[in-house]
């Protein structure tokens, strides 16, 4: 099987997972190069992962990649994108795309224009329990879904989930909402366990989204504590008219209306052994919910999800399915902005509207 070769475009936390899942699958992936523009900061990105950093994007792409992944900061991704979409080169994005409702129209626009080559790198749908989550929901134990309680994402990620466990598309809806502040102690940050007992005040979202037809998503959120956390968790409930999920906890009715109760299974090789930690699957009962693409792979969950984007971008690039279309991301982004004017807005109903990509979104 031919290597799936990627070049990437940044320096910061979020390019050196790229550079991780390189290393870790190296029989599937190949990481070509990295573009840093600053030749002293590359040169010292360089020798502490060990990658070839090039500074322009001529270099970027004489290295040979079948696609490029864009991983800036917030607020010059728009503008970068809109130079590859005019260059021709097919490119997976961080997100969000855009950070305003003028940056969403130009880049929509502007991708029709040039045919871009472009998917988003919306990960949280491929985590193991997300997708564990959304796989109980298609093989119908649920039945109907009708509503979701989600506290577990922020903003344009929370919105992706919500639109894919309900299946509301573009669909219009009123939001309601209102940001409170809430005193919480720091406990774990990027770099590891706090134990010095800051206390900091910390934004909490509640949201109701109230779709045309009666499905209603209940959006709970605080950050950053809640990605961060030993003393915040996420919650998520989602019910139809079969059944609930409950976190970890299923609930469903057999075809002979007997009701069951079943609990996920994570299943972690090397835990309490001598092999090498990997994760492996997710089980309900005696069924797989959740595979693992990356068997024996020393990956967390966030990882196993970007890789199986960078799986799926391969895929695109090659004339196949998309993974996480342009539409869908700046319809999550779209949502979000509106949901930051609720919040401007306490309890205020806040109406959307259909968008022009509307007919273009995946999920």
């Amino acid at each position: 099987m031919r290597k799936i070769r990627y070049a990437v475009i940044g320096s910061g936390w979020r390019a050196e997972f790229y550079i991780r899942i390189a290393k870790a699958v190296p029989g599937t992936f190949s990481l070509t190069s990295v573009l840093i523009r600053d030749k002293e900061k590359g040169q010292a990105f360089a020798e502490k992962f060990q990658v070839n950093v090039v500074n322009t994007l001529t270099e970027l792409e004489e290295s040979g990649p079948d696609f490029v992944v864009l991983a800036i900061r917030r607020g010059c991704v728009t503008d970068y994108l809109l130079r590859l979409f005019a260059l021709g080169i097919p490119v997976l994005t961080e997100t969000p795309p855009g950070e305003t409702t003028e940056d969403l129209y130009r880049l929509w626009d502007e991708s029709l224009k040039c045919g871009a080559k472009i998917q988003v790198a919306e990960q949280y749908y491929l985590q193991p329990l997300y997708a564990a989550w959304y796989n109980a929901i298609k093989e119908g134990l649920l039945g109907d879904v009708r509503n979701i309680s989600i506290s577990a994402l922020h903003g344009y990620h929370g919105i992706s989930m919500i639109r894919r466990i309900l299946g509301v598309k573009g669909m219009p809806c009123i939001i309601h909402g209102k940001r409170y502040e809430f005193p919480v102690t720091e406990t774990y940050g990027r770099e590891g366990m706090c134990f010095d007992g800051e206390i900091f005040l910390c934004p909490r979202d509640r949201a109701v989204l109230d779709y045309e037809g009666g499905k209603t998503a209940f959006f709970d959120f605080s950050d950053p504590a809640q990605y961060h956390s030993f003393i915040r968790t996420r919650q998520l409930n989602i019910q139809g008219t079969r059944g609930e999920i409950d976190d970890l906890a299923i609930r469903y009715l057999t075809k002979e209306n007997i009701p069951v109760e079943e609990s996920l299974r994570r299943i972690d090789l090397g835990v309490y052994g001598n092999q090498e930690w990997s994760h492996f699957a997710i089980m309900l009962g005696e069924r797989f919910l959740y595979r693992t693409p990356f068997v024996n792979a020393r990956l967390n969950d966030d990882e196993l999800a970007v890789g199986s984007l960078l799986l799926g971008m391969a895929e695109y690039v090659g004339g196949g399915a998309e993974v996480y279309p342009l539409a869908d991301a700046l319809q999550d982004m779209y949502l979000c902005l509106k949901l930051e004017e609720a919040y401007k807005n306490p309890w205020k109903p806040i109406q959307t509207e259909i968008q022009p990509w509307n007919d273009r979104l995946m999920i």
